[in-house]
């Protein structure tokens, strides 16, 4: 049979190294998963960067169609957005003053409405940022699931070979367009 006093004893033997090396190796591993996700500027590497973007060709508000296709040979910025997503509304004016550089043949502004059926609030979306660049609908979200997209709103950058050099998550700030696009071949 073990005394109060046996057991107290055992206990005070564990060295402090085994008390602590179970948090310690744990916050390590938060520490390098966050290292391996975020790379400088807050750009994500997306499981897309480096190899061909996946092709789409989606119909326009308006009923016209773009495709990836009839982009080749320029530098696209591809953005997943919807009408109720707040960051969106945060990166919307970002973007059209992006696009507001665009010239015939260089760079192309894109955005994807993702999971969002409501037509009104996105013309109102469109109108109140001013966006001019194509909206297009990916109603079955088979583009949304060929690039991975997850959530919005969520930016990828292809260069003019039809390669993902970029990708960005969580609302594009002034800093991480400009990585984005350097990544791209892009500056302005």
């Amino acid at each position: 049979m073990t005394t109060q006093t046996e057991q107290t004893s055992t206990k005070s033997t564990v060295s402090p190294v085994r008390r602590f090396l179970p948090p310690l190796i744990a916050a390590a591993l938060v520490v390098a998963l966050g290292v391996g996700l975020f790379r400088g500027n807050g750009q994500v590497s997306g499981p897309l960067v480096g190899k061909p973007a996946p092709s789409f060709a989606l119909q326009t508000l308006d009923g016209g169609t773009v495709s990836l296709a009839s982009l080749k040979g320029r530098p696209v910025v591809l953005n997943f957005w919807a009408s109720w997503c707040v960051p969106c509304r945060d990166e919307a004016p970002i973007l059209r003053d992006l696009s507001e550089k665009q010239t015939a043949g260089g760079l192309a502004v894109v955005g994807v409405v993702f999971s969002d059926k409501d037509l009104n609030g996105i013309k109102s979306f469109i109108q109140q940022y001013g966006l001019a660049y194509p909206s297009l609908l990916d109603p079955k979200l088979d583009t949304a699931i060929s690039y991975g997209v997850s959530g919005v709103p969520e930016t990828f950058f292809i260069d003019k070979n039809g390669m993902v050099r970029g990708y960005d998550q969580g609302g594009l700030t002034a800093d991480r367009l400009n990585a984005g696009l350097n990544s791209i071949g892009v500056t302005f």
